[in-house]
């Protein structure tokens, strides 16, 4: 094998390393995946028996005392998830999914083992007793949480841990409604916000698992059964734009209407917040005493509506459609606990039921079947509310176990999700995150640092050490950097591997350790950056491997350092970031008042004769309301650090109040008043 084939290979190997991880890492994170399959797949079938148990004994008492006894057993139910949420886990209010957003964004993935059992009786309860949400979130929630707690228990990094959370999620999916491959696009399209390779087959095993367990327990059939359905007559393809159009709107009604119930019970500062709750639940059940179809998931509502078996009006679907939405944000909205997926069929699959009888009645000659217009309508309209119209589609094929409706479904489902998109840019789940002040993009915080680069933030003089150091010079080295790792080259000063302060630590505690030298001791397979690659990308990996360092090489030539990347680095280069984010909303805003009682970027040229120009940043002193950000010289920018040595002709951007533009030029310059003197 040539050279340059053995340094391709090495780059490869090194390069699906470091996204993915050594066989024994993907081993052990499939047999975690198995772990979480199982403990969702028998968690789920607990949580939907004990929702049955629930749900059996207030039909027992509603069917002897009536209307008096839904109002008691809502009220009860209420009072019991508000004691819940208030005194157990305030996780375990509202739709759950937002819940483990932040977890992953803000939390690394981390979610407290109290959130499982709390979820699970307050959505039991909640859903039983007859409130109008579903049993998707609460089992997302209760999946992420076990993905969470195995993970922490076995000490995995930050990186594995946000993917057993996802591998949790799909679990959940997968064995509540009988859709692994639902399951998987939800955890990768809503919950990660990313698809990779490694992820997809973690997540993959866990949702089959899981599966498999309510196989078992639960039975295979799918969810509804439905008649076989497909495209009529091509024109049928502009009636489902249309219906991707109006499940657009019903889903940004939801939307709003769920969040402003939220609000109206969220300022209601004088009760406590265990009555919140059960304030929420009466008023649901007001509405269900007249519409009891609203009532509960409303899954055999869903399935007769796509079967074509209700013999209602088109105003009394587009009433319910209405209703439903109403009842959920009044269960919800109040602080209740439960999910948003099945209401959001329920209403689509009314709109699109009742447009079907419309265009039956106008159009007999085209046999038209509501039905179908029913079963897009519900994918329709969760696209538009969740921006998830991968998940949607699928999740209506496993559910339904009906493929013929691939085209209408496709299309009116890309419409839906465009449409409520350029309305409303954040969806159901992302919006509770943004009025907390947490900014998600495709379900995962916005990183400012997507827009620096390795080559912006790196150190391109890295010490280094030779292949052939004796291990005794090495500790010396360790000594004298006081670092905790250096790259190691050969005689011609490419990269041969990295050696860490533990391998000399281990090294010394052989019998012959002091006889070795770095080659002996050192790490061949090398996890590495490029220059171009972000510093998100470099977090990751550095997460995925716990390490602190990664070295800089060239993309086309592995073996030639150009640099190495800390974790030092990426946070100088974060603040970096955060003022270019704040530059640009000045600018924005440059003709503002609020910009003028701002900051501002001065940008200042040293020339030869600078007081600042030979000094390292750490003697600059500069004023305490400024902040140096970053030194351009000719094409490279470096983020100083306090040893960082400034020449002439460097390009200083300095950060300070407006009115010190000049008193920074004239520091740099000059120098400070006792200099100048």
């Amino acid at each position: 094998m040539t050279a340059e084939a053995m340094s391709a290979r090495a780059s490869w190997r090194a390069r699906v390393i470091g996204r993915l991880g050594t066989p024994a890492v993907l081993l052990s994170l499939a047999l975690m995946a198995v772990a979480i399959g199982l403990t969702t797949g028998y968690g789920a079938v607990l949580f939907i028996r004990l929702l049955a148990l629930v749900q059996r004994v207030t039909a027992d008492l509603q069917a002897r005392w009536g209307a008096p006894a839904l109002f008691a057993a809502m009220l009860v139910g209420g009072v019991a998830t508000g004691l819940i949420v208030a005194y157990v886990a305030e996780e375990a209010k509202g739709h759950g999914v937002p819940e483990v957003m932040q977890a992953l964004a803000l939390n690394g993935g981390r979610i407290r083992p109290v959130v499982v059992v709390a979820k699970a009786l307050g959505s039991a309860v909640t859903i039983g007793v007859g409130g109008s949400a579903g049993r998707e979130g609460p089992i997302v929630q209760i999946g992420a949480a076990l993905g969470s707690v195995i993970g922490q228990a076995l000490k995995v990094s930050t990186e594995r841990l946000k993917i057993l959370v996802a591998a949790g999620a799909a679990s959940g999916i997968a064995a509540t409604f009988n859709a692994p491959i639902a399951g998987v696009l939800f955890a990768l399209e809503v919950i990660l916000g990313e698809f990779e390779m490694g992820n997809f087959g973690i997540v993959v095993i866990a949702a089959v698992t899981a599966s498999i367990v309510s196989h078992t327990y639960l039975g295979s059939a799918p969810a509804f059964h439905v008649p076989a359905y497909g495209l009529n007559a091509p024109v049928e393809i502009v009636f489902y734009a249309g219906l991707g159009l109006l499940s657009a709107l019903l889903a940004l009604l939801f939307i709003k209407m769920l969040y402003g119930l939220e609000d109206l019970f969220d300022n209601w500062k004088k009760a406590p917040e265990w009555v919140k709750p059960a304030i929420g639940m009466l008023l649901t059940a007001g509405v269900g005493v007249f519409f009891p179809q609203v009532l509960g998931p409303g899954l055999h509502f869903i399935g007769e509506v796509i079967a074509a078996n209700v013999p209602l009006a088109v105003g009394t679907l587009l009433l319910l459609a209405l209703l439903k939405l109403v009842a959920t944000s009044f269960t919800l909205g109040a602080g209740n606990s439960g999910g948003v997926f099945a209401p959001a069929l329920f209403s689509g699959a009314a709109l699109g039921g009742a447009l079907g009888l419309v265009l039956q009645s106008l159009l007999p000659g085209l046999s038209i079947n509501p039905g179908a217009y029913a079963l897009v309508g519900m994918a329709a309209t969760f696209a538009g509310a969740a921006r998830a119209p991968m998940t949607a589609i699928l999740i209506v094929f496993e559910m339904s176990n009906d493929y013929r409706l691939i085209l209408p479904l496709m299309f009116a489902t890309v419409i839906s999700t465009f449409i409520a998109q350029i309305l409303m840019p954040e969806s159901i789940y992302t919006l509770k995150l943004a009025r907390r002040g947490i900014v998600l993009r495709q379900g995962r915080e916005v990183d400012v640092m997507e827009s620096v680069t390795v080559a912006e933030a790196m150190d391109p003089h890295p010490e280094t050490v030779p292949e052939d150091m004796p291990i005794t010079l090495l500790g010396r080295a360790f000594e004298e950097a006081h670092v905790h790792g250096f790259p190691v080259v050969d005689a011609q000063g490419r990269l041969v591997g990295i050696v860490s302060l533990s391998d000399y630590q281990r090294a010394l505690r052989q019998p012959d350790g002091e006889k070795k030298r770095v080659r002996d001791i050192m790490t061949r397979e090398v996890v590495v950056a490029y220059p171009d690659e972000t510093l998100w990308q470099v977090m990751r990996k550095m997460g995925l491997r716990d390490v602190s360092r990664l070295p800089v090489v060239d993309r086309d030539d592995p073996q030639r350092l150009l640099g190495i990347i800390r974790r030092r680095d990426i946070i100088s280069a974060y603040n970096v970031a955060l003022a270019r984010r704040e530059e640009e909303r000045q600018r924005r805003q440059a003709l503002t008042k609020a910009q003028e009682e701002g900051l501002e970027f001065v940008q200042v040229e040293l020339p030869r004769d600078a007081w600042a120009v030979n000094k390292y940043v750490r003697e600059l002193h500069l004023p305490q309301e400024c902040l140096l950000i970053s030194v351009r010289r000719g094409r490279k920018v470096w983020f100083p650090h306090g040893d960082t040595l400034l020449q002439a002709g460097d390009r200083l951007t300095v950060y300070t109040h407006h009115g010190s533009a000049a008193r920074v030029r004239q520091f740099l310059v000059q120098g400070p008043p006792e200099a100048a003197a």
